[in-house]
């Protein structure tokens, strides 16, 4: 694994034409033949829509794990936190105004299928294809960490939080609406399975099975934890559905989701 310096070097976001991919930058490759004439960074600006300056974009990319092997490497985390709030404001204001017949609830749940981690991952690996730029710790690398959908949820949200800090809310709203416009037009046509928790217990009632129950497990590294979920529905504490995620809420959702799909109709 490269240092952090190679690595800045690796998605420098100067003037592409005077500039080169060095060759130590392991950690950033090209990702098609149709990028295979482009600086790797600027591949995955033009994707993004905007412009970073290199340590910033730098830190957008890098999880725990890679500061945890390199000290004083600043990680993603702070910027994912400041781009989840700048999404769900967006995609709020923008549901608001599209749909001014629905319900807060109404409006909730799609706001929540929008900006979920399966929607987020999906446009993270279709329209950003970030998965070769992630800086990751050695563990993490072996566990083909760059391909997991709780990272490249986060990854997406520390993209959008470094846009808010380089250039302010309306740049960072204009790439908010460049990468989720689709999804949000998409979640209106999706009918109720918008919050998987909800939709679960709606189902589980209507099977007379009572409140579905989540039994949940901590795996990791303090700096890499893994939350696992199980979702437990009847008296005899069944598993229907098993999830995880980087977060309590994310690992739920997805065990919500497989259990409300092995109770069908």
């Amino acid at each position: 694994m490269a240092a952090p310096v190679a690595a800045a070097n690796a998605v420098a976001t100067a003037d592409a034409t005077t500039q080169t991919t060095p060759t130590h930058a392991t950690p950033v490759t090209r990702v098609s033949t149709a990028q295979a004439n482009e600086e790797p960074a600027q591949a995955l600006l033009k994707a993004l829509g905007t412009t970073l300056e290199p340590q910033l974009l730098v830190q957008a990319l890098t999880h725990r794990s890679f500061s945890h092997e390199h000290p004083g490497a600043p990680n993603y985390e702070r910027l994912e936190f400041l781009g989840d709030a700048v999404l769900e404001l967006v995609a709020t204001e923008t549901l608001f105004a599209a749909h001014p017949d629905m319900s807060e609830g109404q409006l909730a749940k799609m706001r929540a299928k929008a900006v979920s981690e399966e929607s987020l991952s999906a446009i993270a690996r279709e329209k950003l294809h970030v998965s070769p730029y992630i800086l990751l710790g050695k563990g993490e690398m072996e566990q083909h960490g760059n391909e997991k959908s709780s990272i490249l949820c986060d990854i997406v949200e520390s993209l959008i939080g470094a846009t808010f800090i380089s250039h302010g809310i309306d740049e960072a709203r204009r790439v908010v609406h460049h990468l989720v416009d689709d999804t949000l037009a998409e979640v209106a046509t999706e009918g109720p399975a918008l919050d998987w928790k909800t939709s679960l217990e709606v189902k589980a009632h209507q099977h007379g099975m009572g409140d579905p129950r989540y039994r949940m497990a901590i795996s990791g590294p303090e700096y890499a934890q893994i939350f696992t979920a199980e979702a437990l529905i009847g008296d005899d504490d069944k598993v229907y559905g098993t999830g995880t995620g980087t977060s309590k809420r994310k690992a739920q959702l997805a065990a919500a989701e497989q259990a409300w799909r092995a109770l069908g109709d």
